[in-house]
Parts: C-alpha cells; sequence; structure tokens
C-alpha cells in the first residue's frame, strides 16, 4: 500500500508530501538482524592467543609427598626464599593459563550477503514504525512525524547552534536530552574500562555531508551516516529495532536504488 509522508522545513512546518519507498514495505525479521548485527560485531575482532611457553620457563618441580606441604611444583634453589615458591601450575605467581585464549577458535560470524540485505531493510522498515521507536526507549511525544523527512537544507547546517534549533522545531530535542545522561554500569565491567553507559538518540541519514557531519558530532547518542553507508549497526543497534531516524529528502530518493 502507497504510504505519504511530509517533508518539513528546518523550522518544522511541512513543504510538501512525498511517496515513501517500497524498501519501507519490507516484513520485519528481527532474526536476520540480530545475525547482521552480530556478523558486523565479530568483523572487528582480532584472533589471539599466547605463547605456547608462557609460564612455563622456570626449574619448578614438584618435591613429592611426604614433605607435609602440598605438592604444586616449585621453582628449584637451595637456601633461598624462592626455594619455597609455586610456580608453573595454573593459579601459582607467574605460572601459566589454565586456558588461555587461542587464536584457533573460530571468532568471526558470516552472513550471507542478500541475507544482509534483508537485514538492512527490515531494519529500515523498523524505524518507520512508530510503536517500535517508542519501545525502544526514545521519547517520541513532541515529534512531528514518523518517520521524519527534512528538506535537503539540513545537510549544509555548519554549526552546533543551527542543529539543535533544528531538533527543538521538529520534536527531537527531548530525546537527545534523554541520551545524554550517562550511567554507571552494574557489575564489574566497572573495573574493565567500560564504567559508563551511553544511551543511543537518533541517526541522522543524508545523501551528502555538506557540513552535518561536523555540525551534529557533538550531540551525546547522535551518530550521522551518508546513505549508501547505512549497516544494521547503525539502523539497529545491540540488534535492537526501531531507531529513531531523520532522514533527508535527498536520502529518501536514493533509498530505493541502493536498497532495492
Amino acid at each position: 500500500m502507497e504510504r505519504k509522508v511530509n517533508v518539513y522545513s528546518l523550522d518544522g512546518k511541512p513543504v510538501k508530501s512525498i511517496k515513501l519507498p517500497e524498501v519501507f514495505q519490507t516484513s520485519f525479521r528481527p532474526d536476520i538482524i540480530n545475525r547482521a548485527v552480530l556478523a558486523a560485531q565479530t568483523h572487528r575482532l582480532q584472533p589471539k592467543g599466547v605463547n605456547k611457553k608462557a609460564g612455563q620457563r622456570n626449574t619448578a618441580e614438584s618435591l613429592g609427598p611426604g614433605r607435609g606441604i602440598s605438592r604444586v611444583p616449585r621453582i628449584k634453589g637451595g637456601g633461598t626464599p624462592a626455594a619455597h615458591q609455586g610456580a608453573f601450575a595454573p593459579g601459582m605467581r607467574g605460572g601459566r593459563q589454565a586456558h588461555p585464549p587461542k587464536v584457533e577458535k573460530v571468532i568471526r560470524k558470516e552472513i550471507n550477503k542478500k541475507e544482509r540485505l534483508l537485514a538492512i531493510r527490515s531494519a529500515i522498515a523498523a524505524t518507520a514504525n512508530k510503536e517500535r521507536v517508542s519501545k525502544r526507549g526514545h521519547r517520541i511525544e513532541d515529534i512531528l512525524e514518523i518517520p521524519l523527512v527534512l528538506v535537503d537544507d539540513f545537510e549544509k547546517l555548519q554549526k552546533t547552534s543551527e542543529v539543535r534549533e533544528v531538533f527543538q522545531a521538529i520534536g527531537v530535542y527531548n530525546d537527545i536530552l534523554r541520551a545524554s545522561i550517562k550511567k554507571i554500569r552494574p557489575g564489574k565491567g566497572k573495573m574493565r574500562g567500560r564504567k559508563y553507559k551511553r544511551k543511543k538518540s537518533a541517526l541522522i541519514v543524508v545523501g551528502e555531508n555538506n557540513g552535518i557531519y561536523k555540525a551534529a558530532r557533538n550531540f551525546t547518542g547522535v551518530d550521522i551516516c551518508e546513505v549508501r553507508n547505512l549497516n544494521t549497526e547503525l539502523l539497529a543497534p545491540g540488534g535492537h529495532c526501531g531507531r529513531l531516524v531523520i532522514w533527508s529528502e535527498s536520502a529518501i530518493t536514493q533509498l530505493e536504488s541502493l536498497f532495492s
């Protein structure tokens, strides 16, 4: 069924209406979207391992039973404090790892080209579903319309203050503020270099970058992408579909030819 949406000016007023491309009618396939996101994430991983002799370059040997001490391997050497120092075994100071990472382990997930394309099409269609966008956590109470399409002048903005005014005019700024609040992660992740959790806000999709990248990059949670570089990670971060997307008119017109 043909669906039309309004194209809004930078001050939030409708200028004209356009027909949505057929890609927005793609069926919802969260299973394939999740597979595509997982494949993209694993393609950034690098196989790693340890030296086969790591933790074993010592003279450690067990003294055996009958001495009133545990039978862990101990470094040889008479009369020194190191004489009873455990080594070699897992759990000992300077000992080997019990189950070290191996470069042979297959950590890269693959996905067929047609499935990846279907995942992108399905993720694009999910961004036009108001219920899924709301369920993902975005604040859409004041947003003019979903999907939200702006005139191509949006691509030419040069200053962050100009983009902020547009966000306020089209009702997206509340969601930007939601994503700007960072929270401390529960659990041991705090000790592993990922103490704070950041939320995702709007995704800006343009036909061509004429300054919008530099103007909008300082907003927390906002991503900017040219339509030809769209992928499932941007459209469904973490595999969760229904991201709030702001399209430029030229990006909408290019969609069908790119993802047909």
